[in-house]
This record gives structure tokens, C-alpha cells and sequence, in this order.
């Protein structure tokens, strides 16, 4: 195996440990009520410390260690993008903005240093190895970015996903007789999704003393959905007004179905597109060695004897 290929192999074994340590691995509900009952209680001080998941108990101590060193050079700017798309993205893992300026310190240090080390070790040329190097070194600052932005889509697709079955449920608890917040509740008792979340946390601000519109102003902000920031805006302007709660929840809802159907609909004009590529890259390839390969043989035979 050349040197390039372990290179490229203990580059990909990083990213698959990273990707391993991305993915969230949490029981479901039935599962923690299950442990909760039917497991011993730990006894010991580590008994209690093994029972965290590995990620806590020693991926997160070498993070923030590298966190300390690197907030001492970064930008307060910096610091409170990386907080806004962390609260973006449902703040993953419990992660802070010293945590994911850490987390890319280490990846940064991780893949730079063994890519350089791998290099080194296997004698390539020293153009090589320092290109070779600097592109390990960005990908090592870039990975981290590219798993938040992924967590950002992903939450606020699953909000659009939620939003017009919350609508319609709110509409329904709110002409059945209950108060605004207390239809809410009953979204935040039905489903567990990162809108009803959303919910619970305005439920709870209001309960602490925040206004209403703060409170729904403030949820806006954490999704940067357009949708949500639509229906946020009708609902204080009705309250603001004085109009009718149940009719603007009965309008927002019609809306929120038509724009489900028409991204349905857009998604289905998009598929011819997008399957452009697997056709001309995998399918069709494969279908011209199984219909063509029995031929090639005997063609290059006859050029053979055409050449003799």
C-alpha cells in the first residue's frame, strides 16, 4: 500500500470517527423508562461516571481544553455567530460556543498533524506533503461547520414538516374554547419534535413573566423559518388588534397547506433533474457493460484479423 493510501486511510478513519461521534445515539422514551426501572441504580461515584455516554466523559474534557486555547484569539463576533447557528441547530450534544470553537481546534489539530505525520512517515516528497497537509488542516476546520449547517437543515425541515399539523391542532383547541397558550400545551402534550420544543420553551418563558410577544418574537429568531416567522407576525398582529385568534389560526392553517402542497409539488418537478445524474453516472454504465460486453470480445477479434 503506497504512502498516499494510508494518508487518504487514516484520513477517512478520522472522518468516520467524527461522523460516529455526530450521529445522535439517544434511547427513545419507552427505552429510558425501560432502563430506568429494570437497570440497578450505580452506587458509586464511578459507577455514575461510566454510566455517561463516551462522548461526555472523555471527548468532551479534551474539547474543552482546546477551547480554552482557542477563545483566547478569537473575535467576541465569532463567538456569537457560532452561538446564534448553534441555537439554529437545537444546541446538539449540549454543545456551547467555547465547546464548538474546541471541537474545531481538535479536529484542526487531529487531521493537520496526522496527515502531516502520515506523510512524513511514509517519505513523500516535501511539495506533497505540505499541500497534502493544508488541505487536511482545512477540511479538519471545515467538518465541524459542515455538521452544524447539516443540523440546521435538518431542524428546520422538521419544523416546516410540523408546522401545518400544529396549525391545525392549535386551530381546533382554539375554537373548541381554550386560550392561546393553553392550545400550545396541548401541541407540546401531542408531539415531541423540534416545534413543540419550541412551544414548551414559549410556555415556559410566559409562565416566568415574559410577554406573549417577546416570547413568540424570541422562537422566531431560534428557527429562521420563514414559515414560522409568518405565523409569529399574524398572531401579534392579531393580538395587537384585537382580532379574532381562531380566525387568523384558520387562515394561517389554509396557508400552511397550500405551501405544503406547492413544495410537493416542486420536489416532483425537481426529481426528473435530479436523477439525471445516477442514470448517466451508475445506471447507464452498467447497463452498456452487460449489453455490450459479450460483444467486445468478439469485435476485438474481428479488428484483429481485419488488422492481419
Amino acid at each position: 500500500m503506497t504512502p498516499l493510501s494510508l494518508s487518504v486511510l487514516g484520513f477517512a478513519s478520522v472522518v468516520v470517527i467524527f461522523i460516529g461521534f455526530a450521529i445522535s445515539a439517544r434511547p427513545s422514551q419507552v427505552q429510558a423508562r425501560l432502563t430506568q426501572y429494570a437497570v440497578r441504580q450505580p452506587q458509586t461515584l464511578e459507577e455514575l461516571e461510566l454510566q455517561q455516554p463516551f462522548f461526555d466523559r472523555v471527548v468532551k474534557p479534551v474539547i474543552g481544553a482546546f477551547a480554552r486555547l482557542v477563545l483566547r484569539y478569537t473575535p467576541q463576533s465569532t463567538i456569537d455567530g457560532i452561538r446564534h447557528r448553534l441555537t439554529l441547530a437545537g444546541n446538539p450534544r449540549g454543545l456551547l460556543a467555547n465547546d464548538f470553537l474546541g471541537l474545531q481546534g481538535f479536529m484542526t489539530l487531529i487531521l493537520g498533524g496526522g496527515g502531516f505525520l502520515l506523510l512524513y512517515l511514509g517519505k513523500n516528497p516535501l511539495p506533497k506533503t505540505v499541500i497534502l497537509t493544508a488541505v487536511f488542516t482545512v477540511l479538519g476546520f471545515y467538518l465541524p461547520n459542515i455538521w452544524l449547517s447539516r443540523q440546521i437543515s435538518q431542524r428546520q425541515d422538521a419544523i416546516v414538516k410540523a408546522l401545518p399539523d400544529a396549525l391545525d391542532l392549535l386551530t381546533i383547541s382554539v375554537e373548541a374554547g381554550l386560550g392561546f397558550d393553553a392550545a400550545m400545551a396541548k401541541v407540546v402534550e401531542k408531539w415531541t419534535n423540534p416545534l413543540t420544543m419550541e412551544f414548551a420553551r414559549v410556555i415556559g418563558e410566559i409562565r416566568m413573566g415574559k410577554a406573549r410577544r417577546e416570547a413568540l418574537r424570541e422562537m422566531a429568531q431560534r428557527c429562521e423559518v420563514s414559515d414560522v416567522t409568518t405565523f409569529i407576525a399574524a398572531i401579534i398582529q392579531a393580538d395587537q388588534l384585537g382580532v379574532s385568534i381562531a380566525r387568523v389560526l384558520r387562515i394561517q392553517s389554509d396557508q400552511m397547506r397550500v405551501r405544503r402542497r406547492q413544495r410537493a409539488e416542486e420536489k416532483a418537478h425537481q426529481a426528473p433533474v435530479k436523477m439525471v445524474f445516477p442514470l448517466v453516472l451508475l445506471i447507464f454504465p452498467s447497463l452498456f457493460v452487460v449489453i455490450l460486453g459479450p460483444a467486445i470480445p468478439k469485435i476485438m477479434r474481428a479488428l484483429g484479423g481485419l488488422g492481419k
